[in-house]
């Protein structure tokens, strides 16, 4: 079995490149779920991730086992650690107590983000944690005790971390050159609540004596005094302003995703739309009238909030489409977009120009006093490079066995299906499992090629394509919410004589139904690529040799964005 951790870690070490700044969480406490469940939810994003299902069975170790540690983004070997004596279950991001584990990657101060001799990665913490917890608790634990012995080699991080009671977010950030190890907060979302967060460190200030709702190490305030970095009372020390300041990238390319699914639960969130646009303000004081002498930003969202209605699993994988639909940034509404309204930005993330004189643009020039001016892409939830996306759920009024689900997706968020696996299935789909296919490689019944080639072709004619697939991602996770319910319930039944078929039961429908969900995608892009090739219409026209035919080309508004351009150009005589 060592052998077995240490192949798939080297196999999987690509999975995390370039992954940096660029992936999104949600979480959902017990009363805030419609069905009492606690969820998060992960979009891990990066151009060179394959989507793919991890599966760590559970094991016994011998004594005297040794673990080997591999950097999560290089797979470089970074040493070894004593393994434990029993490890758990763990299918992608979930074990098999109902614990999950979701990141983002916020970078924080650049002279904090390494030390030399350090050996615990966040990738190694995530899955090592999952491997050896059956609480929230015990693997914030887990990976901070991990930290403290071995030392913290990544940049900053948040982290989600949810069982079947609680869900917390964690953020740790290295002490740097010099130093060994980590500082760290950890924050229990309050029941009815709901959080986010999204490549910006959110902990503000936080309590210091109330260990059964926050845990933090214990230099955490006198580490960031020594450093310079801090005045002033105990009780004001806030962790993100201090170890990760937001700005206005921050903002606009992080905090924004948190606000877009927030408005959508909450109707008092426009009052952060500036903020979320990048209009960080540093008052001097705030608005109880503190003072301000560490220059913090002083109007920022709150870290969770309460939501109008319930939260089910079918808004949480909504949560993951968004792309600022409805808002001033609709990501569908401006040029960029093209003639069928795309809600996507190939990179870079920004882009410069350079004055050429034209009247269009020298106001801008002429306001900014430069004759260089830099600009943005939105950056939504969904997004193209997105390798695998999933949803964890855990449910508390079910044995463990059967009561971790996490819904899982490979590729764009927005064009994906969430099929269910359940955490305690010993298998996983071939369809998903590593070492189906490659980034570079090719396999023909690989979910993330063949869900890519759905989404890919979409992109074409979006506003054409994308409701097809808006439709039948719905139809088939509707059925699938159904199907759970009648697994559950045969599930249950088997666990109170039959045990191990229980498990049976679980793993079949979760290997069956995703590999059935590929196979039907395959289908799905042969209709769709039949129907709108060439930029054509085709619809069916029985008792005839030819389909319908239509060529709607663009739009009425796009044309005269043509004429703008071109002038007479294009004019018929």
């Amino acid at each position: 079995m060592k052998k077995l951790f240490s192949i798939i870690l080297i196999s999987l070490f690509t999975v995390y490149f370039s992954q940096s700044n660029a992936c999104t969480n949600f979480l959902i406490t017990k009363g805030a779920s419609a069905d009492g469940s606690v969820m998060i939810s992960y979009n891990a994003d990066s151009h060179l991730l394959y989507g793919e299902l991890y599966h760590w069975p559970a094991a016994d170790w011998p004594s005297g086992s040794m673990l080997d540690i591999y950097e999560w983004d290089t797979g470089k070997f970074l040493g070894q650690i004593p393994q434990v004596s029993h490890t758990y279950n763990v299918v992608g991001n979930m074990n098999e107590h109902q614990v999950a584990i979701g990141e983002t990657t916020y970078g924080g101060r650049s002279e904090l983000q390494h030390q030399k001799g350090a050996i615990m990665d966040y990738g190694s913490l995530i899955y090592i944690a999952l491997q050896r917890s059956k609480t929230a608790r015990e693997a914030i634990k887990v990976m901070t005790d991990l930290v403290q012995k071995y030392g913290y080699y990544s940049e900053g991080e948040s982290f989600s971390v949810s069982d079947k009671n609680e869900a917390w977010i964690f953020e740790m950030i290295g002490k740097g050159e010099g130093e060994k190890g980590a500082v760290w907060v950890a924050r229990k979302i309050p029941d009815g609540y709901i959080c986010g967060h999204a490549n910006q460190a959110r902990i503000t200030t936080f309590p210091l004596s109330d260990s059964e709702n926050c845990m933090y190490s214990k230099d955490v305030i006198s580490f960031a005094r020594k450093k310079g970095l801090y005045v002033g009372d105990d009780k004001d020390f806030s962790f993100s302003d201090t170890y990760a300041p937001v700005d206005f990238e921050g903002a606009r390319f992080c905090e924004i995703r948190v606000w877009s699914m927030f408005k959508d639960t909450n109707k008092n969130m426009s009052q952060y739309f500036n903020y979320a646009k990048g209009n960080v303000e540093h008052a001097k004081s705030f608005s109880d009238g503190r003072k301000n002498p560490n220059k913090y930003a002083t109007n920022r969202m709150p870290l969770w909030i309460k939501p109008d209605k319930k939260i089910t699993v079918q808004n949480m994988t909504d949560f993951m489409r968004d792309h600022l639909e409805g808002t001033p940034l609709d990501m569908r509404k401006d040029v960029g977009a093209g003639p069928f309204e795309l809600p996507y930005r190939w990179r870079h993330l920004t882009w410069k120009i350079t004055s050429d004189g034209s009247k269009e643009l020298n106001k801008l020039f002429k306001k900014y006093k430069t004759d260089t001016l830099e600009f943005c892409n939105e950056r939504a939830t969904a997004t193209q490079q997105t390798g695998f996306t999933f949803v964890a759920q855990s449910r508390s009024w079910l044995p463990d066995e059967i009561g971790g689900i996490i819904w899982f997706g490979v590729d764009d968020a927005a064009s994906t299906v969430y099929t269910p696996i359940y955490s305690a299935s010993y298998k996983v789909p071939e369809t998903y499992a590593v070492g189906n296919g490659k980034m570079m490689e090719w396999s023909d019944n690989s979910a993330f090629w063949t869900f890519n080639q759905v989404s890919n072709f979409a992109y074409l004619a979006y506003n054409r394509i994308h409701p097809e697939i808006d439709k039948k991602q719905h139809q088939l996770e509707k059925s699938y919410q159904n199907k759970v319910k009648a697994i559950d319930a045969g599930a249950k039944l088997l666990y109170k004589t039959d045990k191990k078929a229980a498990l049976d039961f679980i793993t079949d429908f979760s290997v069956n139904n995703a590999n059935n969900l590929v196979y039907q995608w395959k289908d799905f892009y042969h209709y769709l690529f039949m129907k709108y090739m060439d930029g054509n219409v085709k619809t069916p026209n029985p008792g005839h040799l030819n389909p319908h035919l239509s060529q709607p080309g663009y739009s009425e508004d796009f044309y005269r964005r043509i004429v703008k351009d071109t002038g007479e150009k294009l004019l018929v005589k």
